[in-house]
């Protein structure tokens, strides 16, 4: 907890338990601390339909004017959440310490009204303005009739969620300086990209890395390993400097790879070290998807499987794996992308290299259900929540589910969920047959235990570069790979998930000692988005 500051929760918890339970559910708390009501021997009739646009004025103003005062209980009266609502419009001014506010609304827009405020944050003896925009929206409450503010804690400040607090005092933890690999200071407007996970770094090593801690209104974000997010600083404390394993040019073309698509992320990894090069993320939520993620991976799944099939003794990279126009696995018929024609006597290096689908499920009658988690788990060291990154990361998932999803789970469907983190790692440790747990912050740094895996022979490393080189240089990875000279590979997936008009966009390879791994959602298939956000990775060598 920050010293001197005292924070108040944004109910998060209590949001999720009654979320569904409708307006009405929250008018009952309105009508009690609300006041209003009007005379006479019965109640008066329930408005219903949307609130006219003179309710939705008067509403969102009253509600402004309580806020501008400091009047917590009366403003959240105008909301349909009055609870959750006075706890942080009161820490709006008793724990942020916001004073002199003044908001003034924007335009109109049905039932929608955006807003600008300013303010002054003051915390012992030290004042500065703070500024911003953001947006309500006026509903009809389904029990009372009346106009109120739909509440959420975005409207008291665009970036609050659940569970957040806002709050100003003595920083929770010094700043720091991160820097990466060659010392190159790493900003976050800079590398934007970066923000979410030098806030991270911040709250895990700034404490130790020898900095002093300053005065700053700050969003404490309410979820594990989340850090804080600096809005004002009042007085600047000394930064510590925190030594990264990432690269500056590797990260700056990420960034900049990653901004031509929409919700994508991005992981380089130096599979000699298992060091992060890189990690971006384009995306509306601003998550950390590169670390976080939770998506089947599609046909990038296909190298552990094509390893699967190489270790239990049931084909090679030369050996058959034939590849029919459709195939058919406990009453589930799985099909090839449109427009692959069979090939009745494919080896399994024909299949991997053009991404057929059916030739991989035809092996699920070979393989146990437990197959390919024993080889994710044992040789790829995925799947075991004993990854030690430095930040909060997800570890990958192949469960032994049966039934169809054996088959499924073979081509990255099913119930398989990586991330870019993971399928970077994964391409590392088919280059090199070592797994080595990837990192962004040097072990040295806290000397915390890094998670193991024994491995890949020799033998299924070099055929799975024969067939990874394969697909890069003649297959469907052929056209985002061309021009990346040096030793390189490539696999290339498309993950069709329910509710979607398009598949999710994914692609992982390497070039020399680096290796990537990208994803963007409703991509399309991988070359055509997260493929060139690899190649563009891969082109700066690390």
């Amino acid at each position: 907890m920050r010293k001197g500051a005292r924070a108040a929760v944004i109910g998060g918890v209590f949001a999720v338990m009654v979320g569904g339970a409708g307006y009405g559910a929250y008018n009952v708390v309105t009508s009690i601390s609300g006041g209003g009501g009007s005379g006479g021997t019965g109640p008066a009739p329930v408005k219903t339909g949307p609130p006219s646009g003179a309710e939705v004025k008067e509403t969102s103003r009253a509600f402004f004017a309580a806020w501008e005062k400091g009047d917590a209980a009366k403003a959240a009266a105008y909301t349909n959440y009055a609870t959750n609502a006075e706890g942080l419009l009161a820490g709006y001014h008793d724990d942020a310490h916001l004073t002199d506010v003044r908001i003034t609304p924007g335009a109109q827009s049905g039932a929608t009204v955006p807003f600008s405020v300013k303010a002054t944050v003051s915390y012992d003896g030290k004042s500065k303005p703070f500024a911003y925009d953001s947006e309500l929206t006026v509903v009809r409450g389904e029990t009372t009739g009346k106009a109120l503010v739909d509440w959420k804690p975005s409207v008291v400040h665009p970036d609050l969620k659940d569970g957040d607090t806002l709050v100003t005092g003595e920083s929770a933890s010094p700043a720091i300086e991160a820097v990466d690999r060659n010392n190159v200071v790493l900003t976050k407007e800079k590398y934007p990209s970066l923000g979410p996970i030098l806030d991270a770094l911040r709250e895990k090593y700034g404490d130790t890395a020898g900095g002093t801690p300053g005065i700053e209104l700050s969003i404490r974000h309410g979820g594990e390993d989340s850090g804080d997010t600096t809005l004002v600083t009042l007085a600047k404390g000394r930064a510590g400097k925190v030594r990264t394993t990432l690269s500056a040019s590797a990260q700056a073309a990420a960034e900049k790879a990653v901004t031509r698509y929409a919700e994508s992320s991005v992981v380089a990894v130096k599979p000699s070290t298992g060091e992060v090069l890189a990690v971006a993320n384009h995306r509306a939520d601003g998550f950390n998807a590169a670390f976080l993620g939770k998506l089947a991976p599609g046909s990038t799944m296909k190298i552990i499987s094509a390893a699967t099939l190489i270790d239990n003794g049931i084909t090679t990279a030369g050996g058959p794996a034939t590849c029919p126009p459709t195939a058919t696995w406990q009453s589930q018929t799985f099909h090839n992308l449109v427009g692959m024609k069979p090939q009745l006597d494919a080896t399994l290096s024909d299949s991997f290299a053009r991404s057929c689908n059916t030739a991989f499920v035809k092996y699920a009658d070979d393989v146990k259900v437990d197959s390919l988690t024993n080889e994710a788990q044992q040789r790829f060291g995925l799947g075991q929540n004993n990854w030690k990154t430095g930040i909060e990361s997800f570890d990958g998932s192949v469960p032994a589910s049966g039934g169809p999803d054996t088959a499924a789970n073979m081509i990255g469907q099913g119930q398989v969920q990586m991330s870019p983190l993971n399928m970077a790692s994964v391409t590392a440790t088919a280059m090199t047959g070592v797994f080595r747990q990837p990192v962004i912050v040097p072990r040295a740094l806290d000397d915390r235990e890094l998670a193991t895996a024994k491995g890949l022979s020799s033998g299924t490393v070099a055929q799975l570069r024969s067939m990874m080189n394969r697909t890069a240089v003649s297959g469907t990875a052929a056209q985002v790979m061309a021009g990346l000279g040096g030793s390189v590979g490539a696999k290339t997936g498309s993950a069709e998930v329910d509710g979607q008009a398009k598949s999710n966009s994914w692609f992982t390879g390497y070039r020399n000692d680096m290796a990537a791994a990208a994803m963007t959602q409703e991509g399309g298939h991988g070359g055509e988005a997260a493929g060139p956000i690899v190649a563009a990775v891969l082109r700066t060598g690390g």
